[in-house]
Formats: structure tokens, C-alpha cells, sequence
């Protein structure tokens, strides 16, 4: 393994409302997903987001969801073609391109949020939607991916530079895909018990999943999510096993 990348969901406070300790975050990983309005995230946290991440020599990218605000984008909306989905994503990621130009940064990446983000996984149909939406903004973009999955096949069939992600604070079915946030599994909030998983999974190249299946899968990036609890301490206690262990940590577009 060359290197790894340590990302997370952030700038999903919004208006009045506060969720995650993004700066504290920030401090620890090498790549930031940033809301871009649809299912969080407004203009002034955007860009304080991306001030903080520009001073932190933290790499950003658009985190573009279902239109859902009011269910957090963890809901599945029905109902839009593949086409509107496509232009629904290219404005949310250049949403995030308009900011980042205030702050002279460079928007990376795309991965998607959530629902879509478990929808995107399995529906090779919006899959490609996601992915052509990517490449008609920027194909220099890269696209976060899960491996084996419908976005990695989208990817591929696009060209597209693709960062192939694990999840620290996830349980994972035998397809591939995360266990449902209703069901039991679902969320890892034990720093100890992620960190000591995330290392099984890069040592072997593999997923683990609930039942103890191993999936072969090349690994680019380790997400934990901003708004879990445990964010900060598990974040600090991956980063510092990961480079006591001899891998080399850097934003992944430096390297994938």
C-alpha cells in the first residue's frame, strides 16, 4: 500500500443548527466531504468549512445528496428521472466550486451522500447518473467510490479517477453495501473496536462484514462520519494506528 487517505462528512450544519465538531475534525484527516445545500449546508458554512480546511492543508470535495433537508438526506427520493438527478448533482457540485473560488481551494472530489450514497451503490442507472454529472463539471474530479460496487462500475465506464473508500464506523452486509442505519450493526461508535477493524481491513485488502465475510477490495480512503458521536477520538485513534503501523497518510488525490 502506497498510501491511505482519512476522510470525513462535514459542513453539515445548517442556518441556525450545529451538528458535528468540524474544526477539531479537521485537525485529524487528510480529505473533507463537503454538504452542498441539499441535504445540509448553507453558503456561510460552506464556506467557513472550507476556510478552516484550507488552514488545516485538509483536500475538499462536494458531498451532494437527495434534496432532503428536513431527513438529513437519508431518505430516498422518488419520483426524478436519471436526468434530473444528473443536473441536481452538477449544481450542487458546482454550489461548492462558487465557494471554494472565494477561498482560492480546489474542489478534488465527489461522493455522494446517505441515501443516494446506499441507492448509488447498488442502481447502476443512478450510478451513471452520478458519474456523468462528475465528468460534465470536471473529469479531473475524482469520484469516491465504494468497491465492487455500482459507482466503481460508473467510474470505470466513464474514465473517471476513482477513490475506492471503507467505512470505520459502518457494518457492511455480504453484498457490499452498508447495513441499514435501522438495523442492528448499522453504526460503530466504539473508537477501539473501528480502529482495530479499519486495520484487519487494510492489512488484508479486504471488507469485513457483519457476518465475517472477507471481500477482496483495493482501499483508497477511511471515512468517519462527523456526526458520529465518537468522530474526534476515533478519527485520532485510526490516524495514530495507521501511521504506528508504517502506512503513509495523504489526501488520496495525491496519489490515486
Amino acid at each position: 500500500m502506497v498510501a491511505i487517505d482519512l476522510n470525513s462528512d462535514l459542513g453539515e450544519s445548517w442556518g441556525a443548527y450545529s451538528k458535528g465538531e468540524d474544526e477539531a475534525v479537521l485537525s485529524i484527516i487528510t480529505s473533507a466531504n463537503v454538504a452542498c445545500g441539499y441535504h445540509a449546508g448553507d453558503p456561510v458554512v460552506m464556506r467557513d468549512t472550507l476556510k478552516t480546511a484550507k488552514i488545516k492543508e485538509v483536500a475538499v470535495g462536494a458531498h451532494p445528496s437527495y434534496l432532503d433537508l428536513i431527513g438529513f438526506g437519508r431518505r430516498r427520493i422518488v419520483g426524478d428521472s436519471p436526468e434530473v438527478l444528473e443536473r441536481q448533482i452538477a449544481y450542487q457540485i458546482g454550489a461548492l466550486q462558487g465557494i471554494a473560488a472565494m477561498t482560492n481551494t480546489k474542489v478534488t472530489h465527489v461522493k455522494s451522500h446517505g441515501s443516494l450514497g446506499n441507492v448509488v451503490a447498488e442502481d447502476d442507472d443512478i450510478a451513471l447518473s452520478v458519474a456523468k454529472a462528475v465528468k460534465s463539471v470536471d473529469p479531473n474530479l475524482i469520484l469516491v467510490v465504494m468497491p465492487g460496487m455500482a459507482t466503481e462500475r460508473a467510474g470505470e465506464k466513464l474514465g473517471l479517477r476513482l477513490a475506492r473508500e471503507v467505512y470505520a464506523d459502518r457494518g457492511y452486509q455480504d453484498n457490499g453495501n452498508l447495513v441499514p442505519r435501522n438495523q442492528q450493526g448499522a453504526i460503530i461508535s466504539d473508537p477501539k473496536k473501528a480502529t482495530e477493524r479499519v486495520l484487519r481491513m487494510l492489512e488484508d485488502n479486504v471488507i469485513i462484514t457483519e457476518s465475517g465475510k472477507k471481500i477482496s477490495a483495493q482501499l483508497d480512503t477511511i471515512c468517519v462520519h462527523g456526526d458520529n458521536p465518537s468522530a474526534v477520538k476515533m478519527a485520532m485513534e485510526i490516524r495514530n494506528s495507521i501511521q504506528d503501523n508504517g502506512i503513509n497518510l495523504k489526501p488520496f488525490h495525491e496519489f490515486v
